[in-house]
């Protein structure tokens, strides 16, 4: 199953992605909340009888709705940082002993195929493609055992950086290099069930086209399962929680010479059976400021 956030008419709700079109749950399944967050902490019968539409004919074509995030606003977005092994050796980095955890804001979700916005004070922009994971309910202190039980799914993000933000500071402030509007594209979907094993994925990132990210998520130095002991043992994981797993080699500030996103540009990441996001650079426009 593979649920999505789309909009329709005006109208954002949740629906379930065909190869062909867009199942829409406000009508196979009436009953279900209408939003994705309200709809995981409606449990897993709510999940459940989700997936029973999987079989309806789809409502609207792919390209008669608009996909938004895949949740608007998570709870947290919980990323880490120096994750893969060959992308810490691009870092001239020695492999962390625990996992480097840092939060982007939940005001960063964006949608898989929205422009990723650039400004003048952000303009070290870069890429990292990454697999994310979507915790199913709010849980604590989940041993490496359990974990699998507490992932609904699992769904393509791009952890885009500001890098001259995320390395102010001593020590550097990743949160604010990681944080701005627009800079956590996340779908086109939750892949749910349908036998994906997360360590086992070919990841790959491309800007204009040009292949700068190809990895597998066995490269992952803590993986999916030990990353959510980790973060449970301190603090609540909550249903709707999103969990950047970290980026592979290649990222722009790593070539030589280093590579920074600019306007114009597009970034595409690709994850083996979970599709693709693909965002265009742009300035940020005018009415991104509220005041």
């Amino acid at each position: 199953m593979k649920l999505i956030t789309f909009t329709e008419a005006g109208w954002s709700r949740v629906g379930l992605l065909k190869d062909d079109g867009v199942i829409d749950l406000s009508i196979a399944c009436p009953s279900l909340p209408h939003e994705m967050l309200a709809l995981i902490q409606a449990g897993p019968d709510a999940i459940a009888l989700a997936a029973s539409a999987c079989d309806q004919a789809p409502h609207f074509s792919l390209l008669g709705v608009a996909f938004e995030a895949v949740i608007k606003r998570p709870p947290k977005i919980i990323a880490i940082g120096l994750n893969y092994r060959a992308h810490a050796e691009e870092s001239n980095m020695a492999l962390p002993e625990v996992p480097l955890v840092f939060t982007k804001q939940s005001t960063s979700a964006n949608g898989p195929y929205s422009p990723i916005y650039w400004s003048e004070e952000g303009n070290a922009m870069d890429y990292e493609g990454e697999l994310a994971l979507v915790i199913s309910r709010n849980c604590r202190r989940v041993t490496q055992d359990q974990a699998k039980e507490v992932i609904l799914g699992f769904c393509v993000a791009n952890d885009v950086s500001v890098r001259d933000w995320q390395m102010r500071g001593t020590p550097p402030s990743f949160t604010m290099g990681k944080s701005w509007d627009s800079h956590c594209p996340i779908g086109p979907s939750i892949v749910v069930g349908e036998g994906i094993d997360p360590h086992n994925l070919r990841l790959q990132t491309w800007v204009n086209g040009a292949l700068r990210q190809d990895s597998r998520t066995d490269d992952l130095i803590f993986d999916c399962y030990a990353l959510i002991e980790f973060l449970s043992t301190a603090f609540t994981l909550e249903a709707g929680d999103v969990i950047l797993t970290g980026t592979p080699s290649g990222v722009g500030f790593a070539q030589q010479p280093p590579a920074r996103l600019v306007p114009g540009d597009r970034v595409r990441v690709e994850i083996e059976g979970l599709g693709a996001i693909e965002n265009e650079v742009i300035v940020e426009p005018e009415a991104a400021a509220r005041f």
